[in-house]
């Protein structure tokens, strides 16, 4: 059981309630530690003074803030540290605006807030349910490990959810980061309401299942490799057209493409091959009776190739990635015949 990273009283009117706060999202990207090439020898970071060349204690260490030429306003810890928010453990709800108002580009990390105790139950339960009703999201501030937060408040099924979010001094306008600025152009109602048949024909109903990181699935599979001793090979990405110039021919192409949409991502597939060291690359599976590869799934059929070892697998349609499935498990099959 998580425990809670921050713990304090959520403020409502004259209301405190006592909650704590928990991660609600985690990291799963692969995280690497660094080597020198041909060694096991760890790459190690010291503080280096840059005119001395010597290692720099901890505890020596202040802060500097440019001011350009070449010049630093110099703060110690303790200066900073006085001027620190205060250690107030209240998150203080001074508003509550509807949802919709607020831009996602605000947002930036979700926690889950609980009741400390079975005292604070029931006062929060009647915020969480008043907050259903009114359709509202409450906006706070508060601080964590001396840093002050905005945050928005709002219910998710049974539990409150806070997500801390930038200022708006902190969010940038486009206009002074965009070289090149998108122009408003005109189009025939012909080409938009093709546009809109597009969307139309892969709007789906949201479901987060329907993702996955492909790429970490990828880096986990060649450290896996690696860790047996298989051997790797990477395949080519399929290749994207390049000479399309025709922009209404490239909608409607994608229009017929879009035909039988499946959503998320899941159906995308990398080009990382592995066998068994030694293994032959013609080696598979024996056939598997009973089984109409027809009611696969593109994915499904996409790793029955690549446990057949099928080449340009990554290429192919499902109907290609079909037949290349039942060709490759005949073969096995007389194979096994012969042998």
């Amino acid at each position: 059981m998580a425990r809670a990273i921050w713990t304090g009283a959520l403020g409502f009117g004259l209301v405190n309630v006592p909650v704590g706060l928990y991660s609600a999202t985690e990291d799963k990207s692969v995280h690497f530690n660094q080597f020198e090439r041909g060694t096991s020898s760890r790459i190690r970071y010291r503080r280096i003074n840059e005119d001395t060349g010597e290692e720099v204690d901890y505890d020596d260490i202040v802060k500097g803030e440019e001011i350009g030429d070449g010049r630093y306003v110099i703060v110690a810890p303790e200066e900073l540290e006085e001027i620190a928010p205060g250690r107030s453990r209240v998150i203080d709800i001074s508003d509550f605006v509807d949802v919709a108002e607020i831009d996602p580009i605000y947002y930036q990390k979700t926690y889950y807030l609980a009741p400390q105790d079975d005292q604070a139950q029931r006062a929060y339960a009647l915020l969480l349910q008043a907050m259903e009703r009114a359709g509202r999201v409450g906006i706070a501030t508060f601080v964590m490990r001396s840093k002050q937060y905005l945050a928005a408040i709002r219910p998710q099924g049974e539990v409150l959810t806070l997500e801390t979010m930038f200022f708006a001094d902190e969010v940038r306008d486009p206009v002074d980061e965009i070289e090149q600025l998108p122009v408003r152009q005109s189009f025939t109602s012909r080409d938009l309401d093709m546009a809109v048949s597009l969307i139309d024909s892969m709007t789906t109903e949201w479901d987060p299942g329907n993702y996955r990181d492909t790429y970490r699935d990828r880096v986990n599979e060649l450290i896996e490799a690696k860790r047996r001793g298989d051997e790797v090979v990477t395949e080519g990405e399929p290749e994207t057209a390049s000479n399309v110039v025709d922009l209404m021919e490239a909608l409607s192409a994608s229009v017929a493409n879009a035909k039988g949409h499946r959503p998320g991502n899941a159906q995308d597939t990398g080009g990382l091959t592995t066998r068994r060291a030694g293994a032959d690359a013609d080696g598979g599976d024996a056939d598997r009776p009973g089984e109409d590869l027809g009611d696969l799934s593109k994915k499904e059929l996409y790793d029955q190739a690549q446990e057949l070892d099928v080449a340009g697998r990554s290429t192919m349609t499902k109907d290609e990635l079909e037949d290349a499935v039942r060709a490759a498990r005949q073969g096995d099959g007389r194979a096994s015949k012969a042998s």
